[in-house]
């Protein structure tokens, strides 16, 4: 069975798209974490940050650019955004298909770091 997020991309399970195109797909998240909580996926399945391979850097790098322009579209550019992506259980990834969150509308609390 597929995972996840690889059904929201064929369609087989509904989502609220905002963006399909050039191998992402990005949707709002069903809990969203802020007022504006967006996820941004490639189309093809990688599992995550850790299985990504120099044949991926195109892609990934794609998500930065794709969760740009939705900011923009979004109307959140201009305040701010916080772009995460995680990698395992002990970092908060719940779905094995790398994604990128953006979280934005509201003033963020400082992350760890």
């Amino acid at each position: 069975m597929a995972c996840l997020f690889c059904q929201i991309v064929s369609g087989e399970i509904p989502a609220n798209i905002v963006y399909k195109g050039e191998g992402v797909t990005a949707f709002r998240d069903i809990a969203p974490q802020a007022p504006i909580h967006i996820l941004v996926i490639p189309d093809r399945h990688i599992t995550g940050p850790a299985a990504a391979t120099s044949a991926d850097e195109q892609i990934v790098g794609r998500l930065v650019r794709v969760a740009a322009e939705i900011a923009r579209s979004e109307g959140i550019e201009e305040r701010g955004y916080r772009l995460i992506m995680n990698q395992g259980r002990d970092a908060g990834q719940s779905v094995n298909h790398l994604h990128l969150h953006l979280l934005g509308g509201v003033v963020l609390p400082t992350p760890m770091v």
